[in-house]
C-alpha cells in the first residue's frame, strides 16, 4: 500500500530555513512525480512545488520562486523541500503527494501524506 511520510516541520523565526522530507514506500518511488503543498487556517489548499519522476524537471509556485528548492533521491524514496528566507506568511501544514505518472502537468494526485507543520515567527 501506498504510503507518503513528511516530517522536518517546526518552529522558526522568519529569514530562517528548514528542509522538509517526504518519505515513500508502498510503490515504485522513481516512477512518479512528488508534489508539495501547504495550507494554512482558513485558507485553500495550495500548490508549493512539484518534481518529476527523474528529478530533472521542478516547478514552483510563484510565492516560493527563489526561496524553495525541491529535489529528490531516488535511492532513499525520499522527496525534499529546502525552504530558505522564511516569511510568517509560509506558515502552514505542508503536506507531500504522490502524482500518477512521471511529470508534473496530466496527472492527478493520487496519496497524500500527513502533513507537517511549519510555524514561521515574526
Amino acid at each position: 500500500q501506498s504510503h507518503l511520510a513528511e516530517s522536518g516541520g517546526g518552529l522558526v523565526q522568519a529569514g530562517g530555513s528548514l528542509r522538509l522530507s517526504c518519505v515513500a514506500s508502498g510503490f515504485t518511488f522513481d516512477y512518479y512525480a512528488i508534489g508539495w503543498f501547504r495550507q494554512a487556517p482558513g485558507k485553500e489548499r495550495e500548490g508549493v512545488s512539484c518534481i518529476d519522476s527523474s528529478g530533472g524537471g521542478a516547478y514552483y509556485a510563484d510565492s516560493v520562486k527563489g526561496r524553495f528548492t525541491i529535489y529528490r533521491d531516488n535511492t532513499k524514496m525520499t522527496v525534499y523541500l529546502q525552504m530558505n528566507s522564511l516569511k510568517p506568511e509560509d506558515t502552514a501544514v505542508y503536506y507531500c503527494a504522490v502524482r500518477g505518472g512521471d511529470t508534473c502537468h496530466g496527472y492527478e494526485y493520487d496519496y497524500w501524506g500527513q502533513g507537517t507543520q511549519v510555524t514561521v515567527s515574526s
